[in-house]
């Protein structure tokens, strides 16, 4: 059976045979034990060509999660982190980061859609962000990021553990920002079994994917159109619902999934799926600077980043400061802020005169003018809030037309000053 098995994996997979016995209520029995590397095993039918049965009964009982990529993290010292570019040093594109900083104000806006042109700094932009995210509260050990006092955010396990009336410890943790590479498999996305555990303890261990670490924080896909339609797929289903269910090898396995959604892409590169499209809250249009002195200006600053992250990260550190608490006291007036019925019935009036499908872009629309004037420091929403966030929440719900030469965005502005006066 060993050269079988041997010719089935191929010889990269480098296993080696060995034997172990499994204790079954019924009866004692020997099966092959294979001593490998789970990285080998994210996808066991389709690498292992075939399926090992262990008894039933040896499974039952609960479903054991595991947490290696928080106890990873937990190792990794800032000092050796990679340093990210300050936020508060991206020279001009003013839209795409005030979409970026609203949905930070308040995630249920539902992401930012970024195109334009290459070399423009989307994804640099995007992964500044990190040094603003605020901290939010998690039950201490989860591996979903589960909010102890919201019952929509918390995993099955969390759950279980408050109707029994258990103390719930938490901690305080930065929002995270996951990277969603385009050669990912749905495994490593979705979570999996991990099947090093089920064969040497006979226990069916769930092994998290991504969407489990982007619970309550930020899925970041960089080249977004380019993603594969089974991915694509697999995003649509987890934003409309909020929760991500894996069925693997009998097990049911079901966690929240809510994440603010940001991908980036150029156009030139390929079209985004309409349905996915959609599932973006904000769209930024981002062009190539052609200021020359602005150009100058981001080559300079850059040249100085590469040549010492850190005195040029110091040198930002102020600026990064006042922004974090602008974004923090905006989370805290969000709540206070108010929109009057006559803007929230003209902002539907523009929506719907602009034939926009669905109540999606009413809903966006309200949100980020809200959060922009929790931004600026109001609690009451004024018409030039709306103006400035319209644009960007219903200019990808337009439908396409061929032949119109105007930018979607320009017939947004027109027809917001034509209902708003």
């Amino acid at each position: 059976m060993s050269t079988t098995m041997s010719g089935m994996l191929g010889a990269s997979a480098a296993l080696s045979m060995g034997s172990f016995n499994v204790s079954s209520p019924d009866r004692p029995f020997h099966i092959p034990a294979l001593a490998f590397r789970s990285d080998y095993f994210l996808g066991s039918r389709r690498m292992l060509g075939c399926r090992m049965r262990l008894p039933k009964r040896r499974f039952q009982g609960t479903v054991a999660v595991n947490s290696v990529a928080s106890e990873v993290k937990k190792g990794v010292s800032k000092k050796t982190q990679r340093p990210v570019y300050p936020f508060a040093a991206i020279v001009g594109q003013d839209e795409m980061k005030l979409c970026l900083l609203l949905n930070v104000i308040d995630p249920k806006i539902g992401g930012v859609m970024i195109m334009g042109d290459r070399g423009t700094g989307k994804s640099t932009t995007v992964r500044s962000l990190v040094d603003l995210l605020p901290e939010i509260r998690v039950v201490a050990g989860d591996s979903f990021n589960s909010d102890p006092d919201d019952p929509e955010s918390m995993s099955e396990d969390v759950r279980q553990r408050v109707e029994r009336e258990e103390q719930l410890p938490s901690v305080m943790t930065k929002i995270t920002m996951v990277d969603l590479p385009l050669g990912a498999t749905e495994d490593r996305v979705c979570g999996t079994i991990d099947i090093e555990k089920a064969l040497t303890e006979g226990v069916k261990a769930f092994e998290p994917g991504l969407l489990a670490k982007a619970n309550r924080g930020i899925l970041y896909v960089d080249e977004v159109n380019l993603l594969d339609d089974h991915l694509v797929d697999v995003l649509l289903d987890a934003a409309a619902s909020g929760w991500n269910t894996v069925e693997r090898e009998g097990i049911s396995m079901s966690h929240p999934a809510r994440f603010i959604l940001i991908g980036s892409g150029n156009p030139e590169e390929g079209e985004l799926r309409p349905q996915l499209l959609d599932r973006f809250g904000m769209h930024a249009q981002v062009g190539t600077v052609r200021d020359a002195e602005l150009r100058v200006k981001i080559v300079e600053e850059r040249a100085k980043f590469d040549r010492d992250p850190k005195a040029f990260r110091e040198s930002y550190m102020q600026e990064q400061l006042k922004l974090q608490n602008q974004i923090f006291e905006a989370r805290k007036r969000l709540p206070k802020v108010q929109i009057d019925h006559s803007i929230r019935v003209k902002i539907s009036q523009v929506c719907s005169e602009l034939n926009v499908d669905g109540l999606r872009g009413d809903i966006v629309s309200n949100r980020a003018a809200k959060a922009l004037a929790a931004l600026k420091g109001r609690e009451e929403v004024a018409a030039e809030d709306v103006m400035t966030v319209i644009p960007n929440c219903l200019r990808h719900r337009l439908r396409k037309d061929p032949l119109e030469s105007i930018d979607s965005g320009l017939l947004v502005v027109e027809k917001f000053y034509e209902v708003f006066g």
